[in-house]
């Protein structure tokens, strides 16, 4: 079972680890995440995605136009992407707008379905594939998602339906990224080296 020094050990700020802790283990023990590298590798990649578990929702407030253009293939065009810096609900309602099962601009559903959780789970579908597998009223309410419990629930819930416990049991961790945030790998190089540090942690205190 994982503990408060294990995952302080791996990173995580003792206010931050001990807040999560009784989460995480109970997540762990629910969705078969077992085994010193599925944690590590599960503590490593969404201590990436959150800042060490301390940004439970997207970011969505950029001062800079062309960074916008980097980030969201909608806005590609700098000069359309200048209106919508400062504006954090315009952008998320403009460049998820008809995706993973949002409205269009006018419905909210970007907004109201950003990016929360560890995994900054994205689409008012896919919180209503959360919603069901766990049984909590997501789609309804979801402000939740960036509440510690189901932030990692969530979490755990993406990990193993996305077949993450595999990859970790063989320590593929560009291929678990790849499932977490897709085929840009950003930040590889802190995702190998949290997920390195939380397995050392794990298994020099086990």
């Amino acid at each position: 079972m994982l503990t408060l020094q294990q995952l302080i050990a791996a990173g995580i700020t003792p206010t931050v680890a001990r807040a999560f802790l009784p989460h995480l283990v109970a997540a762990f023990d629910r969705f078969e995440i077992s085994t010193p590298r599925r944690m590590a590798a599960f503590i490593g990649e969404y201590s990436h995605e959150t800042s060490g578990f301390t940004r439970l929702e997207e970011n969505l407030f950029y001062t800079d136009p062309a960074r916008i253009a980097q980030m969201f293939s909608a806005l590609r065009e700098v000069e359309k992407a200048r209106a919508f810096t400062r504006q954090p609900k315009a952008l998320a309602n403009r460049v998820y707008a008809n995706r993973n099962g949002n409205g269009n601009e006018a419905s909210s559903d970007g907004w109201n379905y950003r990016g929360r959780g560890l995994p900054h789970l994205t689409g008012r579908g896919n919180y209503r594939a959360a919603a069901s597998a766990l049984g909590l009223p997501l789609e309804q309410n979801p402000d939740r998602v960036a509440e510690p419990e189901a932030a990692v629930l969530v979490g755990a819930w993406y990990w193993k339906a996305n077949g993450l416990n595999a990859l970790a049991d063989r320590w593929q961790l560009d291929a678990i990224t790849r499932g977490i945030n897709g085929a840009a790998m950003v930040g590889r190089t802190d995702r190998v080296e949290r997920c390195n540090r939380a397995l050392e942690a794990l298994l020099s205190m086990s």
